[in-house]
């Protein structure tokens, strides 16, 4: 069952962002990456065991934000690109302000749900702390890697317009190692046994390369939408 979640949730996530796309253009990547970064910080705090490995929840979700800045570099440009980064950073911060801030309050004696939920949200800080630097550090590079392949190829092939699936993938799958390094050390390290975070780093690793090659087409589907629905490239 958990695989075939997993394999599922590819085109369910990626599918959902190319329709918020299609749906609010630009605005709906900017919605998705917020929603995509919060939401998958929640959901790493899962372990299961899927394809003979532990491993967290969370990897194909936020694989997704990769997906919504390259779709913001190929079809807005790289500022807009950064201005989605950016709305992540933000959107992580101020939600573990108001996560943390729920324990503030003293539970009324019939409360039922103030415990569970601190259980919940007992590591975020950590875990979204760890999330948001490696965010900072992986998806800044992987804006940076996108546009740097973008003019290597345009420069050497003359052609602004090929070469998709190369800078899509060369700065994913790079950015994606970073981000599993960086994230699961820092949120994991002294929390699970070594050989797991091994497990998890390796297993993770695995299941991004995998998305990053899986997202290429939706990527494709993103440019062919707004080449048929030139208003969604509307800066309003």
């Amino acid at each position: 069952m958990n695989e075939i979640l997993m394999l599922a949730s590819v085109p369910v996530f990626f599918g959902g962002l190319v329709l918020f796309f299609r749906l609010f253009g630009k605005h709906g990547i900017f919605a998705w990456t917020v929603i995509c970064t919060i939401t998958a910080n929640i959901e790493v705090l899962i372990l299961v065991h899927a394809f003979g490995m532990d491993t967290t929840l969370g990897n194909v979700l936020f694989a997704s934000s990769f997906l919504a800045t390259d779709i913001m570099s190929e079809l807005y440009g790289k500022k807009e690109a950064n201005k989605c980064v950016k709305l992540g950073i933000a959107a992580n911060i101020t939600f573990i302000l108001i996560s943390q801030s729920w324990f503030l309050y003293i539970p009324a004696e019939a409360d039922t749900m103030a415990t569970p939920i601190k259980t919940v949200f007992a590591n975020t800080p950590r875990v979204m702390l760890a999330s948001l630097f490696a965010y900072v550090v992986c998806e800044l590079y992987d804006v940076w890697a996108y546009h740097h392949v973008w003019a290597w190829t345009e420069k050497k092939f003359g052609d602004r317009k090929r070469f998709l699936w190369l800078r899509n993938n060369g700065s994913t799958l790079v950015s994606q190692l970073i981000n599993v390094v960086v994230f699961n050390l820092l949120a994991f390290a002294g929390v699970f046994p070594a050989d797991i975070i091994i497990q998890i780093l390796i297993f993770g690793y695995a299941i991004f390369i995998v998305t990053s090659i899986l997202d290429t087409p939706f990527l494709y589907l993103a440019r062919r939408i707004a080449e048929k629905h030139p208003e969604l490239l509307s800066n309003d």
